[in-house]
């Protein structure tokens, strides 16, 4: 760090300092100086209590206890010249004290501080002030668990640093600050800068965090709905056995919205859909030669009255240019995942996977006999 001498147009390297040889102390130096100026740490923070030992059956106590802007509660512990090997152990502990803290608690906590340090003051207006809300009931403090650390030290053990990193990269929001004294003469100069995340990594790793989040929130509801399915097909299986209908009698429940069954024709399955919002039978031509799906489809076709005669309605016919399979559907709207509909649902496709082998099994298997080779096909 330099001094700039704007007069002679020079600079003047200043000699940094050691806070032991200064005789500058933790509690009565650094933390005075953070409690009067916490924006020091690169935003808006509100002070609520220094020196908190409001704990259970411990004497430990913490070195300040802050709010940031979105109502968290944030850890803050000096370290001075070492951060030490115990820091982040520390902050662990007090952290999980305080994430049971309620609102009243906070503010209890606070207008401790402001009677025994501030001469007094309204602990509830100065929150609301600080959150910019009219009243108290308007904001939440201490939500979930969003509560934070800040670490304060002129020196990092890489055994900290990695900490702080791994809690980082599971989301937990974590600082490290470094915190260096200098001197020019009689002055004193303090240097506290934000090394991990640095400031340009922070947006980055908020970002990512984020991605976490998401992931972790799309894989929950992947897995509820695995379970949704599995249960639902196991009850379907059952009460389609029930009926006589001996399909799927050798099919387990699966977790996929779709049971397929064979129809007697290789790679032509009798399919039946369990979405979100609807229900459907199908048959599928999904042989592995997208012209032979394509031939079946339309030797079909050429049938589709006395087909969907026989069926009883008519049907939605997918030829599906563009893909390799073609298939045949009917489908009713139903709210799937609401499971006071099951019973619904499981007799419709009872009743319309039954009407969908009458209509297609004697016709799929006439013309699957009578596939002509490939080079026909293409001819």
């Amino acid at each position: 760090m330099f001094r700039v001498d704007r007069t002679q147009n020079r600079i003047s390297r200043l000699t940094q300092k050691r806070f032991g040889e200064l005789a500058l102390r933790e509690r009565d130096h650094l933390q005075e100086w953070l409690v009067h100026q916490p924006d020091a740490l690169g935003e808006e923070l509100l002070i609520i209590q220094k020196e908190f030992d409001g704990f259970d059956e411990t004497r430990e106590r913490l070195d300040l206890l802050a709010l940031d802007k979105e109502g968290n509660l944030v850890v803050i512990e000096n370290k001075l010249d070492d951060s030490g090997r115990d820091v982040t152990w520390q902050a662990l502990k007090y952290t999980a004290y305080v994430s049971g803290l309620n609102k009243l608690q906070i503010v209890e906590i606070y207008q401790q501080y402001l009677d025994r340090y501030c001469g007094g003051g309204s602990a509830v207006e100065r929150i609301c002030d600080f959150m910019e809300v009219e009243e108290l009931e308007e904001t939440v403090l201490n939500p979930g668990n969003g509560q934070r650390m800040i670490f304060i030290a002129a020196n990092f053990r890489r055994e900290v640093t990695a900490t702080v990193l791994w809690l980082l990269s599971r989301g937990i929001r974590a600082q490290c600050f470094r915190v260096v004294p200098y001197s020019f003469g009689e002055e004193l100069f303090i240097d506290l800068q934000q090394i991990i995340p640095t400031p340009e990594a922070a947006d980055y790793m908020i970002g990512v965090s984020s991605k976490e989040v998401e992931e972790t929130n799309v894989q929950g509801v992947q897995k509820r709905r695995h379970q949704l399915r599995l249960q639902f097909w196991a009850r379907a299986l059952e009460e389609l056995r029930a009926d006589g209908i001996m399909l799927f009698s050798n099919i387990s429940p699966g977790r996929d919205h779709w049971l397929n069954a064979g129809s007697g024709v290789r790679g032509c399955p009798f399919t039946m859909i369990f979405a979100r919002d609807e229900a459907r039978v199908e048959l599928n031509l999904a042989r592995s030669d997208r012209d032979e799906n394509k031939w079946l489809f339309d030797q079909l076709e050429t049938h589709k009255a006395e087909i969907e005669a026989a069926f009883g309605d008519e049907m939605i016919w997918h030829r599906l240019d563009d893909k390799k399979q073609s298939r045949i559907s009917y489908a009713r709207a139903f709210d799937g995942y609401d499971q006071e509909n099951w019973p619904d649902i499981i007799e419709w496709l009872s009743q319309h996977i039954r009407k969908l082998e009458v209509a297609f099994r004697q016709p799929l298997a006439r013309f699957a006999q009578s596939i002509p080779a490939a080079e026909e096909v293409e001819g």
